[in-house]
């Protein structure tokens, strides 16, 4: 087995623990072992991730899309499965626990804004972290893959860019502020320019349209 294998069967115990913990109330305080996750009825069928625990099984089944036979899929596991949607994001996305924080993006936006979502879940899995960047890059990976079940790596991605600025440290970010919201606003996004923010990042925090941008960067290389 090669190290890329082993550092992902090492991820999945750890997602697999939280979900057992934060959405099932499983406190798993021990190493698990990764059974065999083949289930044969008539036809053979592969679990997403099984592990024992204390005598127990913890069977969790991920849905990536939208399955049109899925109330059949659903009449199978009726008795065991948890719906996460059903959860609210808040329970979790406050929580102390950096683990608890990252799973949140499993469960029900409510109607809100997910780049909006996903920030805030980012930002505090970076207070709960604090300088520990090597912790950080651990659960912006766990959240990355959970983020493949609800097609949001691309928020994930925008959102951890935009982490990685900060924007209010940016220079002219205060100057911008004081002269006024449409010449602040583009005065801030020609300080994140200088600094090779990406456009996308920038077109998120400011509100301008992407050609307003590329206007501004013409400014720039003028001057």
């Amino acid at each position: 087995m090669g190290q890329k294998d082993i550092v992902a069967k090492e991820m999945i115990k750890e997602i697999g623990r939280d979900i057992a913990l934060y959405m099932l109330g499983i406190d798993v305080d021990s190493e698990v072992e990764l059974v065999d996750k083949e289930w044969t009825r008539v036809e053979k069928r592969e679990s997403d991730i099984v592990f024992k625990y204390d005598n127990k099984i913890v069977h969790i089944e991920i849905q990536n899309n939208n399955h049109t036979k899925m109330e059949l899929r659903m009449l199978r596991y009726f008795s065991d499965i948890i719906d996460v949607k059903e959860i609210s994001c808040e329970e979790l996305l406050y929580h102390e626990n950096p683990s608890a924080v990252a799973i949140s993006i499993l469960c029900d936006f409510e109607g809100k804004d997910k780049q909006m979502v996903i920030n805030t879940i980012l930002k505090r899995i970076r207070e709960l972290t604090k300088d520990d960047d090597i912790e950080y890059r651990n659960y912006l990976e766990k959240v990355t893959i959970l983020s493949t079940n609800r097609d949001l790596e691309e928020n994930v991605k925008r959102g951890a860019n935009m982490l990685a600025v900060d924007i209010e440290k940016i220079p002219f970010y205060q100057d911008g502020l004081k002269e006024g919201i449409d010449r602040g606003i583009e005065k801030v996004a020609i300080g994140m320019l200088k600094f090779n923010v990406d456009i996308e990042i920038i077109h998120k925090v400011s509100g301008l349209t992407i050609e307003q941008i590329e206007n501004l960067k013409k400014e720039i290389a003028k001057s």
